[in-house]
């Protein structure tokens, strides 16, 4: 007997954006306006949050408020 597949849950562009809005925020390299490399905090939907001097400093920043990490590169 071959198995089906279940069918599968699709998302509209504004749910796919917001997925992951209250559990996850994405840290990448960023410039500041002066030229300095630092550490963007981004939220799922792609708006920036903040920015840190490090990678460390970022992933604190983002765990004090209850969201997890995800390097991006």
């Amino acid at each position: 007997m071959i198995a089906t597949p279940a069918p599968r849950a699709t998302l509209t562009p504004a749910e796919f954006a917001a997925f992951g809005l209250e559990q996850v925020a994405y840290l990448r390299p960023v410039q500041t306006t002066d030229g300095i490399s630092a550490i963007g905090v981004f939220s799922a939907d792609g708006r920036q949050l903040a920015t840190a001097p490090s990678t460390e400093l970022a992933q604190a920043l983002v765990r004090q408020n209850d969201l997890e990490p995800a390097l991006v590169h």
